[in-house]
């Protein structure tokens, strides 16, 4: 997997330890090699991670190898980014966007 610089991994292994249990909000972006779109968000997954990340944990979870995770959430298309905070999913949002405006959408939940 293609990581985003300053952003974890996260596997069906730790998923519950590294997302569900956080005590910050988390943005778990679902994303896969094969996915240009998911390529273009890395970037500003970077940059949120480095603004934001007292507010706001981001990880990246891909979903070839975490078929358990990817399948429990019901995500389809990629990247698919959801929000957890105390260990619920609080928002989705599916596709690339640029980093304005996926922190407006952010704007509520942290």
């Amino acid at each position: 997997m293609i990581r985003a610089a300053g952003v974890a991994e996260v596997t069906d292994t730790d998923f519950e330890t590294e997302v569900l249990g956080s005590e910050l909000p988390v943005l778990v972006e679902f994303t896969a090699d094969w996915c240009p779109p998911c390529r273009q968000m890395g970037p500003v997954l970077t940059a949120l991670a480095a603004e934001e990340g007292e507010r706001l944990k981001v990880v990246q979870l891909d979903v070839d190898t975490n078929p358990l995770t990817t399948n429990a959430y019901k995500v389809l298309s990629m990247p698919t980014f959801m929000v957890f905070r105390g260990g619920e999913p609080v928002r989705s949002m599916v596709g690339a966007r640029p980093k304005r405006r996926l922190l407006e959408e952010l704007t509520d939940v942290l």
